[in-house]
């Protein structure tokens, strides 16, 4: 058996490409964390003397930890009427934490956990180990129940709903498309918002408790422009960051955040625009990175 402090040695140098797995099933980074943290838990109690791949042995445990968590946490939900943001990670426009970026690899974008968000458990089980992290159909079946078989059917529904989501453009593009974006917001022009929206797009606003005169979803390059004239805060200020790998915009007033904006920029346009402006959530957002704007 390994001993204690070299296992915990092998453990965090898997830390990283753990919780980055954890994030994509679940799509919460507090989540993550609870999932890697139970991981070592059980790492800790398990013989692993005939563990020949202990990387492979412990993402097929976060991985069961992961589809208890869905699990539970679909049990209990009931299905809300209003509109709910995914977990939104937020960096500085130039970069920022190291563990955050090593996670956020390979553009795990709003978009996609949108889509992730739609399909059921062991569906998103097999598609993220699979897809994203190589896991063969032989390891995930114990894990979701399964035969090899049937776990590559889970796979393949889920591979076709995600294949339906946008592909972002590289982050210069996207950044040139949003700054057209809040400058036209900014100065009223409608005819140039139009021409940055996919005629498609569409925005998602998470309220939380908030119940102000405000479509929570809506779709349509018309639509989406009226809403960003029509809800422009002139007293904030924003600024660029980087949310869950994508370009996004920061709003603020005071020195506080009242809205964060991921945009979803695919063929040069704004294919989607997910805005957080929940305060309980806004409030629990890691901004330790970031200067939050003021007005000066």
């Amino acid at each position: 058996m390994i001993d204690d402090e070299l296992l915990a040695t092998r453990f965090e140098a898997d830390r990283s490409h753990l919780k980055a797995v954890a994030y994509r099933v679940l799509g919460s980074m507090s989540e993550a964390d609870d999932a890697v943290q139970e991981a070592w838990v059980r790492l800790q109690r398990a013989d692993t003397r005939d563990v020949d791949n202990l990387t492979g042995w412990l993402t097929t445990v976060v991985g069961r930890v992961c589809l208890d968590m869905l699990r539970s946490r679909a049990s209990r939900r009931e299905d809300p009427l209003d509109v709910r943001v995914p977990e939104l990670v937020v960096e500085p426009a130039d970069g920022g934490d190291p563990e955050h970026e090593a996670v956020m690899a390979d553009s795990v974008g709003t978009a996609l956990l949108v889509v992730l968000g739609t399909l059921a458990p062991a569906e998103r089980l097999a598609f993220v180990l699979h897809d994203l992290f190589a896991v063969p159909f032989d390891d995930i079946a114990p894990i979701v129940g399964r035969t090899p078989a049937a776990t590559r059917q889970l796979a393949s529904r889920a591979r076709r709903r995600v294949q339906g989501a946008p592909v972002p453009d590289d982050l210069p593009r996207q950044r040139r498309v949003v700054d057209a974006f809040t400058a036209a917001a900014r100065d009223g022009d409608f005819e140039a918002l139009l021409t940055v929206l996919d005629p498609d797009v569409v925005l998602r606003v998470d309220l939380g408790a908030l119940n102000p005169d405000l479509t929570a979803a809506v779709r349509g390059a018309a639509e989406v422009a009226g809403q960003a004239l029509r809800f422009r805060q002139p007293a904030a200020v924003s600024r660029r960051v980087l949310v869950n790998g994508g370009m996004g915009i920061l709003v603020a007033a005071d020195g506080k955040p009242t809205s964060l904006m991921s945009f979803t920029v695919s063929g040069g346009r704004i294919v989607a625009i997910d805005v957080l402006s929940d305060p309980e959530r806004l409030a629990g957002l890691d901004l330790s990175a970031l200067d939050l704007p003021r007005r000066t």
